[in-house]
């Protein structure tokens, strides 16, 4: 192993909502426009926050987690993003110390400085005494200092930093703005690419951010790692039609950065507008949005058209979560709107106000064992036996079950495909 250094801060908090997405993208965009090259991690299983945080960074985002993706290979990509980068950020997950492993576990187990984040709204001193909580709760954290979010002015923000431990470090604070906010629904934060104004909104955080405390670089911290071995192509030739658009966004960059290693050709499309798929050997179809696009996903006939002639041609399908959906028989929406769709998994689904599942999976398949997440507010109604069932290793409650007809597999769990390339291939193989 050899060892690499660069400046690199986790920006945590006490809990969701506190604001930590657009700190970190707002800390992306500052040192961006100050010609730094800036490398994101999003800590555990997100595909929101990477969308807003790439925009940020102009740079690809990629998640870092100690189960999911594991210790090796989250030491190997914050090795190679040191090698590359002149700032590291790592967005952390929930609270600071919340799940196991937690966002902490991640920061002590690398040695990255925790910057706090605190919604310091209608705050006072009582922000110092979360600050030394967040400082002290666990030994040997490499805590670093707190920012202070939707602050009322400059003088509560003045507040808020005198009210911090001794030797505790004031990154700045950020306002409670409309101009900074970044607008959420009900699976987290609205997709980038449907926010017009996102940049503008990226460019007054970074403002706020330099203004109060400039655009100084963090600690730097020495990564140890080494290159990953190269996979065997096993996937050549084989091409691969993945589903993108407004309703199938939900993509971890390292599982295309998978199939492409294993020499699959992809090929992206949308079954929002385009008439048909692509010719194509095996279907990928993500999560997202379905329900928000329901009169035009029914509408699009030979586009459902198209991808059951692909099932019943025996063709490869992997099918997760807002996929599954997709493919299901009717989808019924929070307002009580049903649509007719592909109707390949004899199933009814229906959305719900609340959440319905939000766990870590892991999942025996024929081909292999893989690790994911799930994370939905709908629930499926579906009589056809179950191929396998995930498993959560924390709380055990939630156990997805996956489907397969056919060459079809389809479940409400996200795959991470890094986690065994060689099952990846074997599910997209024709």
């Amino acid at each position: 192993m050899t060892d690499r250094t660069c400046p690199a801060l986790l920006v945590a908090a006490p809990a969701s909502g506190q604001g930590k997405t657009t700190v970190t993208a707002a800390l992306a965009r500052l040192h961006a426009r100050e010609g730094r090259r800036v490398r994101v991690f999003k800590c555990g299983p997100d595909f929101l926050d990477p969308m807003i945080l790439r925009r940020a960074s102009g740079q690809p985002v990629y998640q870092l987690d100690l189960w999911m993706i594991g210790e090796q290979e989250s030491r190997r990509m914050l090795w190679e993003a040191a090698g590359e980068a002149d700032l590291i950020l790592i967005e952390g997950v929930m609270g600071l110390f919340d799940g196991n492993p937690s966002a902490a576990d991640l920061a002590r187990r690398f040695g990255v400085p925790v910057m706090g984040v605190i919604d310091g709204s209608g705050m006072a001193q009582t922000f110092g005494a979360m600050a030394h909580g967040l400082a002290h709760f666990q030994p040997d954290l490499p805590f670093s200092g707190v920012l202070g979010n939707k602050v009322g002015s400059a003088r509560h923000g003045e507040i808020l930093r005198d009210s911090l431990p001794a030797g505790m470090h004031w990154y700045g604070a950020l306002p409670r703005s409309e101009d900074v906010t970044l607008p959420s629904r009900h699976l987290g934060l609205v997709q980038a690419d449907e926010l017009a104004d996102l940049d503008a909104r990226l460019d007054a955080a970074a403002d706020a951010l330099l203004a109060s405390a400039g655009a100084t670089l963090p600690a730097a911290v020495s990564f140890s790692g080494e290159p990953r071995a190269p996979e065997a192509r096993v996937l050549e030739g084989v091409r691969i039609g993945v589903a993108r658009d407004a309703a199938f966004a939900f993509l971890y960059q390292a599982n295309l950065d998978v199939l492409q290693s294993l020499g699959a050709e992809l090929t992206f499309f949308s079954p929002l507008t385009d008439v048909a798929m692509p010719e194509v050997d095996s279907l990928y179809l993500p999560g997202g949005y379905p329900e928000l696009h329901l009169e035009a996903l029914s509408a699009n006939a030979s586009m459902l058209g198209s991808i059951r002639q692909h099932q019943r041609a025996g063709k490869p399908i992997l099918a997760e979560c807002g996929g599954m959906l997709y493919l299901s028989e009717t989808l019924t929406d929070a307002e009580g709107r049903t649509a007719e769709l592909v109707g390949l998994v004899p199933g009814q689904v229906t959305m719900q106000k609340r959440l319905a599942a939000l766990a870590l999976q892991e999942v025996d398949l024929p081909e292999g064992r893989l690790r994911g997440h799930t994370f939905h507010h709908s629930s499926m109604h579906c009589e056809l036996p179950f191929l396998a069932r995930g498993e959560c290793p924390n709380y055990k409650r939630t156990a997805e079950a996956v489907y397969r007809i056919g060459r079809l597999t389809a479940s409400y769990i996200h795959l991470y495909f890094p986690g065994n390339p060689a099952a990846v291939a074997a599910l997209f193989k024709p």
